[in-house]
């Protein structure tokens, strides 16, 4: 019978020390999130794939924070032409719109991945074209 109640007693310190590591840990991504600090990036713009598969490009600033916003925010648009039916892509710039947006809130659930714009890519030619 002392044996069964060491046993359950050993199960139950356990069982509560199991729960404070979980709460914990809990409690630390909690406030990983509340207090984020904000990630640099190495390069001036950022591509930002959105879960609803949207794609923008621009200036990433409070990434990994709960108010993550996008500056001088581009896009592509692909045309078709309905004789050729050749497809072109064409790079927009956010803001020519009748509300004339400054700059994107972003919800940090909604960002899928972050990539750098790489300095020589076509998109980082193409955004220093269009601010000539």
């Amino acid at each position: 019978m002392n044996k069964q109640r060491g046993m359950a007693l050993v199960q139950l310190v356990w069982l509560v020390a199991g729960l404070l590591v979980i709460v914990a840990a809990g409690w630390h991504i909690v406030q990983q999130y509340r207090t984020g600090k904000s990630i640099e990036f190495s390069t001036p713009y950022q591509a930002v794939l959105l879960t609803n598969g949207a794609i923008y490009f621009g200036h990433l600033n409070g990434y990994g924070t709960s108010n993550p916003t996008l500056t001088d925010v581009y896009y592509v648009v692909s045309k078709t032409n309905p004789d050729t039916k050749e497809v072109s892509n064409v790079l927009v710039k956010r803001g020519k719109e009748l509300h004339a947006p400054e700059l994107m809130y972003l919800n940090p659930n909604a960002v899928l991945f972050v990539e750098t714009v790489g300095p020589n890519s076509k998109i980082a030619q193409l955004i220093a074209e269009a601010n000539q």
